[in-house]
């Protein structure tokens, strides 16, 4: 698993898993674009369902400016996630620079009505002209 998913953190038994992947064929680095595909796995560990309310992204590009992203769901769900089962979905991000990062948090309420947030872990953006 670890392979596959570069990143995690676990919030009250429910991990959050991320996998990244820079995108060449969506970017545009003449015109100051590069775009990634991130790939998220939200593991339920705990002995109850929860539900994903809302989200909360803070992207922060290679000059260090931070922008934050709040919103319903992910990919238009509120996924209910059983004891046990995972929920994965695939989203992107376009920068105005090679380098960034993301991090973040997911509002969930639980079967019993306490609500949390569950972290995502931060991960780095990194074009492949940085790599080289």
């Amino acid at each position: 698993m670890k392979s596959l998913f570069s990143y995690a953190t676990e919030t009250r038994g429910v991990t959050v898993r991320v996998s990244v992947s820079f995108m060449p064929e969506q970017s545009e680095p003449g015109r100051g674009r590069w775009f990634w595909a991130y790939h998220i796995r939200i593991e339920n560990g705990a002995r109850h369902a929860v539900q994903l309310l809302t989200r909360h992204w803070i992207i922060t590009d290679g000059r260090g400016v931070k922008q934050e992203v709040r919103g319903e769901g992910v990919v238009g769900e509120q996924p209910v996630i059983e004891p046990g089962e995972n929920y994965d979905y695939v989203s992107g991000c376009p920068l105005g620079t090679p380098t960034g990062a993301m991090e973040g948090s997911y509002h969930m309420v639980a079967e019993d009505g306490s609500t949390f947030e569950a972290a995502i872990p931060r991960f780095t953006l990194i074009g492949p002209a940085v790599i080289q």
